[in-house]
């Protein structure tokens, strides 16, 4: 684990060189932000609308019994904004296109595409991972922002539904309690997380040497390698931001 991480290391930074002398196309990213945002945005958007639609009805009675429950709305918005959207998005994008990525470049590493790069004298490391990067990033970035409006407004939904909270109550709360610098923490934790997954699933598969029955095992380890390091980078980010007060 600790190789693998090295490995993804020194990845990015040829990734990010390769970038940096301006080698990526804008076409390529684009392309592959279809891929890893446009078709992933459809299930982030569903696990985080039911996630907190699920929380508000859990939460709502509770809140109403105790008197409490002008503050669902900020609850919810806070929870959502710091660690539901990001997180859950990004588990999310990890299972639908990271393990697409890493089926793609395991594809390309056992059927010799990525040597005949090589023979190009082409970076493969570049030439395929700079491109996932900026596009899982950039991706990442709109998802979350997505996430987090679907999620208040599931929550605003199932609160009007469930006790009857007026939704001008809740969104008072919501102003009232969250902070732009949660806003800003989470849609930075969209991008780390975006470009973490495309790294880590490019890794995955550009290490892959076999047949194809090793490129379905591949894909398997990518999705698991993601979760972990999701997690962790968020405790990371959390510990940096949040520790100490807010």
């Amino acid at each position: 684990m600790i190789s693998f991480l090295g490995q993804c290391v020194q990845n990015f930074f040829k990734a990010l060189k390769y970038t940096l002398q301006g080698n990526v196309r804008l076409s390529g990213v684009f392309s592959q932000m279809g891929a890893i945002g446009f078709d992933s945005l459809g299930i982030c958007l569903s696990i985080v609308f039911i996630s907190a639609c699920v929380i508000a009805l859990q939460v709502a009675e509770q809140f109403l019994m105790s008197g409490g429950d002008s503050y669902i709305g900020g609850f919810l918005a806070v929870a959502l904004i710091r660690e539901i959207a990001p997180g859950f998005a990004a588990l999310a994008l990890a299972a639908r296109a990271g393990t697409a990525i890493t089926a793609q470049v395991a594809n390309m590493q056992v059927t010799n595409q990525i040597d005949a790069i090589e023979v190009l004298k082409v970076d493969p490391i570049g030439y395929y991972f700079a491109p996932r990067i900026i596009a899982g990033a950039l991706g990442m970035f709109c998802i979350v922002l997505l996430a987090e409006l679907t999620g208040i407004l599931g929550g605003a939904l199932v609160s009007y539904y469930s006790i009857g909270l007026h939704p001008i109550r809740y969104f008072n709360s919501v102003w009232l309690m969250l902070l732009l610098k949660d806003i800003y923490i989470s849609l930075f934790k969209g991008v780390v997380f975006g470009a973490l997954i495309a790294l880590v699933c490019a890794t995955v598969g550009y290490n892959t040497r076999g047949g194809a029955k090793n490129v379905g095992e591949s894909t398997t380890k990518s999705a698991i390698i993601c979760t972990v390091y999701i997690l962790f980078a968020d405790l990371i980010i959390d510990i940096l931001f949040y520790m100490g007060g807010r």
